[in-house]
């Protein structure tokens, strides 16, 4: 066997083994579709119909007019956490990456080394002490209190510090030398410059606020500030013989990840491809 064939054999074996994982990757969320857009009669129809003989949305309107809960509602709120979170979150991040990146101080890398450490520590351990030290500040049940422990990310300051400190200086000197400020030249200059950086940690904390089932589980108490998870958590053991209402819910909490990544997709690809371990 020539040298071009074994190629053209695992060129071909590459692509088939590919399309296998895509198809299973997809396959469920094509599946989560098609039962979103059948009526109950039909989720029990055998052989399985992939694609629904009488398509309908009465699930999507169900799923929108639940009883005892608001579905409007609880997107809203979700929407509110994960942009309030997303922003404080991104900002500290932003301001502590910029002071460890371009100011230097005694002790700036043991300080930084240290805070680093805080990622090894998993977030189930800390979410006793948390929820002990929002009951002492009556926090409790509150937007507050959810998006509290989230304004330190040690992840996002450690990705933004890399990008910062592979800025050239000159840029920093040269607004210096201007007169501005630090706060002008963090805003003006920095910001401008670490929009990929940037991107790439506002969608991973969007998403990761969005999605988040446990700790509002353990905070919230009243159902009108519940978040869309808790309420599809809810559904999940109400309705249970429902697939097509439970399906509807998921795809309506999906599709706010899929605009936000289209939206930010220039960004969040240039920031992935920075040079993350630079510096």
């Amino acid at each position: 066997m020539t040298l071009d064939k074994k190629k053209k054999i695992k060129k071909i074996l590459f692509y088939v083994i590919i399309s296998i994982i895509a198809l299973l990757v997809i396959v469920p969320f094509l599946w989560m579709i098609s039962t979103s857009l059948k009526g109950r009669e039909a989720l029990r129809t055998l052989p399985i119909r992939w694609i629904p003989k009488d398509i309908t949305l009465d699930a999507y309107k169900e799923v929108i007019n639940i009883p005892n809960f608001s579905f409007t509602r609880a997107v809203f709120n979700s929407f509110y956490l994960s942009i309030v979170t997303t922003f404080v979150s991104v900002m500290s991040s932003a301001m502590a990456a910029f002071i460890f990146a371009k100011i230097p101080f005694k002790g700036r890398n043991v300080l930084f080394s240290i805070f680093l450490a805080t990622m090894m520590i998993p977030g189930s351990v800390t979410m006793i002490p948390n929820y002990i030290i929002l009951k002492h500040l009556h926090l409790l049940n509150t937007f507050t209190g959810l998006i509290i422990p989230f304004i330190f990310n040690a992840f996002g300051v450690f990705l933004l510090r890399q990008h910062m400190a592979s800025i050239d200086d000159a840029y920093f000197e040269a607004a210096a030398i201007d007169g501005a400020s630090l706060v002008q030249i963090f805003f003006k200059v920095m910001l401008p410059l670490s929009k990929p950086a940037l991107a790439v940690l506002a969608f991973f904390v969007f998403a990761g606020t969005w999605n988040s089932y446990l700790w509002p589980l353990i905070v919230l108490t009243d159902r009108a500030k519940y978040t869309l998870q808790l309420v599809l958590g809810t559904m999940s053991t109400r309705f249970g013989n429902y697939e097509h209402l439970l399906m509807a819910g998921s795809i309506i909490s999906i599709i706010p990840i899929i605009l936000a990544y289209i939206i930010i997709q220039h960004f969040l690809e240039e920031g992935l491809n920075l040079g993350g371990i630079e510096g």
